[in-house]
């Protein structure tokens, strides 16, 4: 009878995570021993100071990272057994990262800022594939448009598109409204969370807004590489 994998029924299971920096002789310790267990399709908030680890965090989950020690499972990869280029090569389809800065690269358009990582990663159709999510996101108009025309707001849609337009089974948000005006702000938190729903993906959001924070069904909150506090909102 095969036994079954625990971490099949979960987006993330970390075990004792943890991140050095600098060299042997004076290492910084980053992250000490992170424990957590996200299920599929929850929503996650990650809250704390500054310096206390949060991007750190993520970077990790991502596979941005490679952890210094510890056992990590994320959409049923074994983070921990795979090289950078074995990272590069889970990350693709499987996850999505949208940032405060929109990370666009500025000699394409809005469209090709979308199909070029679906075309490298081989998938069928990928500017018909990169126009429909480009839709979805009210961009419609925008297509042939470069960066240096669209607002801040229009970049972050297209760098929103850009992350789902693969269905990732989790989708990681670092202060993505960093940037932003706060009407324009909630506007584009508005299109994140309904968009994650519409392909019902793993959500896991750093913020310092307590407020969009309680959004989330989940909320975390780090200080010094620890997560301190682990709590349901609703």
């Amino acid at each position: 009878m095969q036994s079954h994998n625990p971490t099949a029924d979960h987006a993330i299971v970390a075990e004792s995570l943890a991140l050095q920096l600098g060299n042997t002789s004076a290492p910084v310790s980053i992250l000490k021993g992170i424990d957590l267990v996200v299920p599929k399709g929850q929503t996650v908030a990650l809250l704390g100071p500054s310096g206390s680890g949060k991007s750190s965090l993520m970077a990790l989950l991502s596979g941005l990272e490679r952890a210094s020690g510890g056992r990590l499972h994320v959409a049923g990869e074994d983070f921990s057994e795979l090289s950078e280029d074995g990272l590069a090569r889970a990350r693709r389809g499987r996850i999505g990262i949208v940032l405060q800065a929109f990370h666009l690269l500025p000699t394409m358009t809005a469209l090709e800022n979308v199909a070029t990582p679906l075309e490298l990663a081989g998938m069928d159709s990928p500017f018909d594939r990169a126009s429909s999510e480009l839709r979805a996101v009210g961009l419609d108009h925008r297509l042939d448009h470069y960066p240096s025309q669209l607002s801040g707001g229009e970049q972050q849609r297209v760098a929103i598109a850009r992350a789902l337009a693969p269905d990732p089974a989790i989708l990681f948000a670092d202060e993505p409204t960093g940037n932003l005006d706060s009407e324009t702000g909630a506007q584009v938190v508005e299109l994140l969370f309904d968009r994650r729903a519409t392909i019902g993906a793993t959500l896991f959001l750093i913020t310092h807004d307590p407020a969009l924070a309680d959004r989330c069904e989940r909320v975390l909150e780090m200080a010094d590489g620890r997560i301190v506090s682990d709590r349901l909102s609703r």
